[in-house]
Parts: structure tokens; sequence; C-alpha cells
């Protein structure tokens, strides 16, 4: 009875072609990093030109980690990724640790800090000045922006419930748009007759410098990129992913390192260094300053569809990795559920938006729930692209579709950089870090309890 419900119960379905995983891989980079951090990493170090040495240091690294993804993906294309990866190349405890941070911290806070930005961008519109206002006070207070950003999660949860290639044609649809939009940004900043490139040589005097100021930047640029490793979580639902997930990831992060060099020119070209340094949202300004207030309008919503598409691609991924550990049966089994009609992880995704709801609900700021998830997912970048090298040395003669180039140069300086990233994300969020550490450790009990679980049941 156990093989024939084994061979019978409903799979994920490979609905995803190759535009839809490019499109995975380019609307959940582009959130609303590339239209707030230029002042951010003014600030940092300075200079117009050290900005772009950040932006182009930080999209290599980013590129290295797309290529060592790129190999990982392609010779193990399951659901699930990152833990199938660190559970093959480190054991079951080291994949369980990955997934158990994912389901935890990881994702429902990087869903929470999507839709906390879309209210907050949407917020400026004089329509929703309401959002401030309290939607209900009793049992506990709750205003309209978290109710807002509560539906967010629940209608885009919704649609990837209902299916992968809903969900995908919604990725795919919307991030042309997002792609045609940021285009357009860098058109009108450099049609701007009171621009110069003058201010490409240009300095803010009152930088933190030095290289601390540099790793601050490089910091903010790297979490402009995040996101890039999110389509091989779901590889399981790629078509043809030997092939289909190195285009994706290559092309992805190269066409968004392109357009997060030309937004930052054409910013640059229209504002002085010390303009950047100062404003909230270098973007928004810069078009104000082109179109008047229509400009800044344009790109607030430009703003908000963009954290929309990346939330829409970090729940479609979020959903995987709580579902291939319940499927190796270390953790709850109702988590391993696909449902009979849309062929989705269905239970995963509803347990994973609750979560995500209760960040949200407590009150929590952008910057909170950003900092809460940026220590443990530069934790597992590391330690997954560290599994490669395992792969090599233990698995010489295993079927590689797709070989990393310049290896071990490449994955080696990708796993030196997030080490490096790691410790100044630590220190700079002590807190949070430290929290999310003792998150991690605490999975450890939980994990050699489902192991005895399921060793008992065995």
């Amino acid at each position: 009875m156990e093989a024939i419900s084994e061979q019978t119960r409903p799979e994920l379905a490979r609905d995803l072609g190759v535009s839809h995983a490019w499109a995975v891989v380019v609307g959940t980079i582009i959130g609303s990093g590339i239209f707030l951090v230029p002042a951010e990493m003014m600030q940092a170090v300075g200079s117009a030109k050290l900005v772009y040495v950040a932006w182009l240091v930080g999209g290599l690294l980013s590129f290295f980690g797309a290529l060592t993804y790129a190999e990982l993906g392609a010779m193990k294309p399951q659901a699930g990724g990152e833990y199938v990866y660190v559970r093959d190349g480190f054991g079951p405890l080291a994949g369980f640790l990955d997934a158990w941070t994912w389901f935890l911290i990881s994702k429902p806070a990087s869903i929470a800090t999507l839709a906390t930005g879309i209210v907050r961008v949407l917020g400026t519109f004089s329509v929703f000045e309401f959002f401030a206002s309290d939607f209900i006070q009793t049992p506990f207070r709750v205003s309209y922006g978290q109710a807002v950003a509560v539906a967010a999660v629940i209608l885009v949860t919704f649609l990837n419930y209902i299916g992968i290639k809903k969900a995908g044609e919604f990725q795919l649809i919307f991030t042309m748009l997002k792609v045609s939009i940021i285009v357009g940004i860098v058109v009108v900043g450099f049609s701007y007759s009171g621009g110069s490139w003058a201010n490409f040589a240009g300095s803010y005097l009152g930088a933190k410098g030095g290289f601390a100021g540099f790793m601050a930047a490089l910091v903010a640029a790297l979490w402009a990129y995040d996101g890039w490793n999110d389509l091989n979580m779901v590889a399981g639902e790629v078509r043809n992913p030997e092939r289909s997930l190195p285009i994706a990831l290559i092309a992805g992060v190269a066409v968004v390192g392109a357009l997060y060099i030309s937004v930052n020119a054409a910013v640059q070209y229209v504002l002085p260094a010390a303009a950047i340094a100062a404003s909230q949202r270098p973007a928004s300004d810069a078009l104000a300053l082109v179109l008047g207030r229509m400009g800044a309008s344009i790109v607030s919503a430009g703003m908000a569809l963009s954290m929309l598409v990346a939330m829409n691609g970090t729940i479609m991924s979020g959903g995987r990795m709580p579902f291939a550990v319940a499927r190796d049966r270390y953790f709850f089994s109702s988590l391993a559920k696909v449902h009979p009609r849309f062929h989705t992880p269905a239970t995963a995704l509803v347990a994973q938006a609750i979560l995500s709801i209760i960040l949200l609900l407590s009150g929590g700021s952008f910057r909170q729930f950003f900092s809460l998830a940026i220590f443990s997912e530069w934790l597992f970048y590391m330690i997954t692209a560290s599994s490669l090298f395992v792969f090599r040395w233990r698995e010489p003669d295993a079927p590689r579709p797709y070989r990393v180039w310049g290896y071990p140069f490449v994955p080696s300086l990708f796993v030196l950089a997030s080490s490096v990233l790691l410790y100044y994300t630590f220190t700079d969020n002590l807190r949070n870090s430290a929290l999310g550490s003792l998150v991690i450790l605490a999975g450890i009990p939980v994990f050699y309890g489902f192991s005895w679980r399921r060793s008992h049941k065995a």
C-alpha cells in the first residue's frame, strides 16, 4: 500500500519555461533597492565613482553566485534548491537548519519587508493617506496600512496556490512591465536639460568613508541584487531545468546589473552627489526635477509594482524548501502535501503566509524586517556555494549539464565575499543577527526530534 500511495500521490508540475524562469530571477531581484539605496551608498563612500565601484563589485559577486548556483541547479534540479544541495553536501542536519531558517526567518521576513515597502510607497500618494489610521483597535491595534499589507500577502499567496503556471505568467508579464518602466526612467533622466556629466566626478564630504564605508555601500548594493537564488527553489517545476536554469540565472543577473548601473547613472546625471546623499528617494527626486510631480508619481508607482512582482517570486520560491524537507520526513508531513488539482505545495504556501502575516501584525518596520532576514540569508548562501566543492571532490564523474566558468576561482571568491559580508552584517545588526543565530540553533533539537520520529516509524 505504501508503494502504491507513493506512486499515485500528486506531484509538482513542470510548467515554467525558460522565459518564466528568467522573469523569476529578474522580477525577484528588482524590488525597491535600486530606487532607495543610491542615497545610502553615497552616504557610505562619498564619491560618485566609488558608488559605481560598489555597484560593479556587487553585481560581479552576485554574478559569481549565480554561476555557482547554475551548476548546482543543473546537477540537482529538484524542488527545494538550497536545501537539497546542503543536505547532500553536508548532511541532513545542515540541510534541515537551512530549511528551518528559511521557513521561520528568511522568507517570512522578506515577504513582510516587501509588503511593508508597498504600503510605505503607496502611502506617499494623497489618496492613501488613511493608511496610517486605525483599521481595528481591539483586541490589538491594526492600521489600514497593515491590513493592506496582509491583503497583498494573501492575494499573492492565493495566486501561487492555484498554480505555478498562473504565478509564472503573472511574473513574466509584470516583470516585462517593470523593466520597461526602469528603462523609461533612464531615458527620461538623461533627457534632462539641467543634467551634468560633471556630477560623475562629484563627492559628498559627510560620508563614512574608508574600507568600512565601502563595505557598507557594498552591503547596500548586494541587498539590491538579492533574490537571484530564488529560482533554484522552484527547479522542480522548470521545464528542461538542466538547460533553462543556467540560462535564466546568468541572463537574469546580467540584465539586472545593466539596469541598475543605468538607473544609477541617470540619477547621478540629474543630481549632484550631495543631493543624492540627502535624498530619501533619489530616483523619485531625479524624475521630479525632470517631469515635476508626475515624475515622482511614476517612480512611486514603479516601486510599488516592482515590490509586488518581487513578492510574487519570493512567495513562489519560499514554499518549496519546507515542502522538500517535509518530503524527506524531517518536518511536519502536512507541509509535504501537493494539491491534487493545482499541483502546488499548498499547505507550505499557507503556512508561509501565516508566518508573514504574524510578522506584519507585530508592527515591525521595513528596516527591522530587512535586518532580520539579511544575516541568515548570507550565512546559507556561503554554505550552499561551498557544497559545490564537496560535489566536485566526492562525485567527479557525476553528470553536470553546466559547469561553472572559472572554477575554482569563481565559487571561491563568492564564498570568501559571503564570509566578509556575513561579518559586516552581523556586527552592523548585532541584535537581529544574534536573534537569527538563536533561531538557527533552536532548530538542532527540532531536527533530532523529527529524526527520532522518522527512524521510529521506519
